[in-house]
């Protein structure tokens, strides 16, 4: 599987140069020119590095790789500037970032430190314990019981994390109404007939506190799917 990288830069010469660089070196490269897209795009792509400009209007780079880090994400970020104050890669790295580079650079040491980020990427994911899943910013932890929304710890029973259990392990895959009730209640339950809605109300309720966007869909006729809105 190629491996992915986003480029955030409002610059499109830069942007421009660096797709063709990294497409030509074999990866998957998006690209975006404003710093709301770039944290849309981590979302919806799950790249393996980031690339980012500092300078850039309305949401800068140091703010765009808050917002990654505060999200719970693990991505490398390789961040490029103008400025070559020792303050300004001090305050990029305290903010999360793993890297830094300074304009204008070579294009070769670029490619190179991308490297080195995509193996600490791989030998990280190799590490990763298999007791562990995640779809986009929702995370749970099988060892510990866990779920978070991106930062947010959220508390779930017991019905409530089985059922988002089996929704983490099939994303994008419409579950029928009858597959999740065999799975989570079993052939032989006779309860409530409605209770597999109540179920999805609560867990929508919680994994949708504070703001954030719905992850489980209704698929009128289907069942249900766990995927972002469009």
């Amino acid at each position: 599987m190629r491996e992915k990288v986003l480029i955030i830069d409002d610059d499109e010469k830069i942007t421009s140069m660096l797709k063709r660089s990294l497409a030509f070196e074999g990866y998957t490269v998006f690209t975006a020119h404003h710093g709301m897209d770039g944290l849309k795009q981590i979302l919806e792509n799950d790249p393996d590095t980031v690339i980012l400009d500092v300078m850039m209007p309305q949401l800068d780079g140091w703010e765009v790789v808050r917002r990654i880090r505060e999200g719970g994400a693990s991505v490398p970020v390789l961040m490029l500037t103008a400025k070559d104050e020792i303050g300004d890669r001090v305050k990029g790295l305290d903010m999360g970032a793993d890297d830094y580079l300074v304009k204008p650079f070579a294009l070769e040491e670029l490619l190179a430190r991308v490297r080195v980020l995509l193996r600490r990427r791989s030998a990280e994911k190799s590490e990763q314990p298999t007791n562990r899943l995640q779809y986009q910013d929702v995370f749970m932890d099988m060892d510990t019981r866990e779920v978070f929304r991106g930062s947010q710890l959220i508390e779930l029973t017991t019905k409530e994390f089985d059922l988002l259990h089996l929704f983490l392990q099939n994303p994008k895959r419409v579950l029928s109404r009858d597959v999740i009730m065999e799975k989570i209640w079993g052939y032989d339950y006779s309860g409530e007939s409605n209770v597999l809605e109540v179920y999805i109300a609560l867990l929508r309720q919680k994994t949708e506190e504070y703001g954030h966007k719905r992850m489980i869909q209704t698929v009128r006729g289907a069942g249900y799917v766990m995927r972002g809105e469009s």
